[in-house]
């Protein structure tokens, strides 16, 4: 596996859905983003440590929406004739050379413009994994700017101080987290093949 290959093409069929997560449709990923964007399915997945540290990664500058802003673990769509469980390890292997078990916790709706540039519109699936300790991540360079495991308790201070310095989609998901999920992450078991290098 070539961890380092291009994994995002503007040209890849993103799944189009309405409200309750039935497809409607397929449009190109660009066009999907433009203006107020097209509701379509994604994704979002948080790693922990036993001891409530997050893994968070810098957004690659080269993407047109929200470059360098900080978010969580990985995010991204399922593709056409994908579930959702392919979509979520694909997507760790992808960009962060890693695997884990995951649970999927709740399925919410958001719409986000960035300037004139585009924005997001999505049916987004949230996932959490637990890994014992942090563990090495050998990013990919097209898709991750920088990363950093960071307490729990220092990331609820970066969304309150700095929101403007992370992307809005990880504010609602962290926020939802900490109010209503904060118990079941906690008691998640770390297992799972971790295949960092």
């Amino acid at each position: 596996m070539n961890k380092h290959k291009t994994v995002s093409f503007d040209n890849e069929p993103l799944i189009l859905v309405d409200g309750e997560d039935n497809v409607t449709g397929y449009e190109t990923k660009v066009n999907a983003h433009l203006g107020d964007g097209l509701l379509h399915r994604a994704f979002s997945i948080f790693l922990f440590t036993e001891n409530d540290e997050v893994l968070l990664q810098q957004r690659s500058g080269t993407k047109p929406l929200w470059p360098l802003y900080w978010s969580n673990s990985c995010c991204s769509h399922p593709r056409r004739g994908e579930s959702y469980e392919q979509a979520v390890h694909r997507r760790l292997r992808e960009e962060l050379a890693v695997d884990v078990d995951l649970k999927f916790l709740y399925r919410f709706q958001y719409q986000a413009i960035f300037g004139d540039t585009g924005a997001e519109h999505e049916l987004c699936s949230v996932f959490v994994g637990k890994v014992p300790a942090p563990v090495r991540i050998d990013v990919n360079p097209g898709e991750i700017a920088a990363w950093r495991w960071m307490p729990s308790v220092d990331v609820d201070r970066l969304v309150q101080a700095e929101p403007e310095r992370v992307t809005p989609w990880f504010i609602m998901e962290w926020r939802r987290l900490r109010t209503e999920f904060w118990p079941e992450i906690h008691d998640l078991r770390a297992r799972g093949l971790i295949t960092a290098a």
